[in-house]
């Protein structure tokens, strides 16, 4: 298991899920995934969103998310939600983190953000708009969290195929 962990509480749409799926493949982040979810895990839109890197997944499931709190008790948890009062990018997270969203209709219940208000952020965005998709704001999480540890274990520099830098 990996020190950033991304967990989907209730997926609902798989191309979503399978872009999440791509993201944590490329960077080694772990994926958590709590049902009940909006489709099975062989739909063919999932796979096909996740491309070829469905081997290279670390992936957990969960029956509902009281499993998987009963499962990662202790860990640290940040819980990504458009009604967060803080910046996604103001907070310093921990080496070894659960980065949390919600599904695509209705995020994470607000009893659970209020009960852990402190650990609550979001991402920055235009008033008049609900919400940027699910994809797009774990692939930034992900990315602020590995940016905080200097992209340790990812490769930073790429190669032309055919001319050298």
């Amino acid at each position: 298991m990996s020190d950033i962990n991304i967990v989907l509480i209730e997926p609902e749409i798989p191309q979503n899920t399978g872009n999440i799926a791509r993201t944590c493949a490329a960077t080694g982040a772990s994926l958590h995934l709590v049902e009940p979810m909006g489709f099975k895990v062989d739909d063919r839109k999932l796979k096909r969103a996740g491309l070829d890197y469905w081997h290279s997944l670390d992936i957990t499931y969960y029956k509902d998310i009281n499993d998987f709190f009963e499962r990662n008790k202790g860990e640290e948890f940040y819980y990504f939600t458009t009604k967060a009062p803080q910046c996604y990018s103001s907070v310093t997270y921990p080496k070894r983190v659960f980065l949390v969203f919600g599904k695509e209709t209705k995020g994470l219940p607000e009893e659970l953000l209020y009960n852990n208000r402190e650990r609550c952020v979001r991402m920055p965005m235009r008033e008049t708009l609900r919400s940027l998709n699910l994809s797009n704001t774990v692939a930034i999480a992900v990315y602020e969290a590995f940016r905080q540890r200097g992209f340790e274990g990812l490769e930073e520099a790429g190669q032309l195929t055919q001319y050298e830098w």
